[in-house]
């Protein structure tokens, strides 16, 4: 059975960018091509380059934007986005408040969320904006996948790595100067590979699940 899995995100610097690519990496292990889409910006083309954002959004905005109704063909759902301030980015956070036309006729209801993100620093907020955007994610009535503790990665002592049971994450540095490292890259993997799996032996079920 054919199986759509979305990773849908917002990447300033490239760090979740890097995050997706090893999702994707995963959703391919589990023998599915992953469809990858971009949420809206929302910033102004001078604020991203004084931000020294641009080289990398010259590339990153080629990936197609999604819209709300493209979001209801997935079997499953990744999102990415970076922390601000312990929240996911505007950008994100704009996006899913469009989706209330979508939120009306369950379109989402009994298919597969779940979410990566990256933080600044260690303690940076990442667990609480994987959490803050599963509230989103469960109003929309999708079942929630994590990143379970049978990805060994996550209790390394060997280094700083980020990762929770709540979704894969990286730490970017308080310039942006830290990429993702192996230890992150695999758990980043293995979520995705998780979550197409799940998706698999969901699929063509919703109406069962629903009823």
């Amino acid at each position: 059975m054919s199986v759509r899995i979305f990773i849908v995100y917002y990447s300033l610097y490239g760090h979740v960018h890097t995050m997706a690519q090893a999702i994707s990496l995963g959703v391919r292990d589990a023998g599915f091509e992953p469809e990858l889409f971009r949420v809206p910006e929302t910033l102004p083309d001078e604020v991203i380059e004084k931000m020294g954002a641009k080289s990398f959004q010259d590339e990153f905005q080629k990936l197609p934007v999604i819209t709300p109704n493209e979001l209801a063909k997935a079997d499953a759902v990744i999102f990415g986005t970076p922390t601000r301030f312990g929240n996911m980015a505007g950008q994100m956070r704009q996006f899913l408040d469009a989706t209330g036309g979508i939120w009306s006729r369950g379109a989402l209801a009994g298919k597969v969320g779940s979410v990566f993100t990256s933080s600044g620093t260690q303690h940076g907020g990442q667990e609480s904006t994987i959490l803050t955007m599963h509230v989103t994610l469960l109003h929309h009535g999708m079942i929630i996948a994590g990143l379970p503790y049978t990805f060994s990665g996550q209790t390394t002592m060997d280094e700083i790595s980020g990762c929770s049971p709540y979704g894969a994450s990286t730490i970017a540095g308080g310039s942006g100067e830290r990429f993702p490292s192996a230890n992150e890259l695999a758990g980043a993997r293995y979520q995705g590979r998780y979550v197409a799996r799940i998706a698999q032996h969901l699929a063509g079920k919703q109406n069962e699940i629903l009823s």
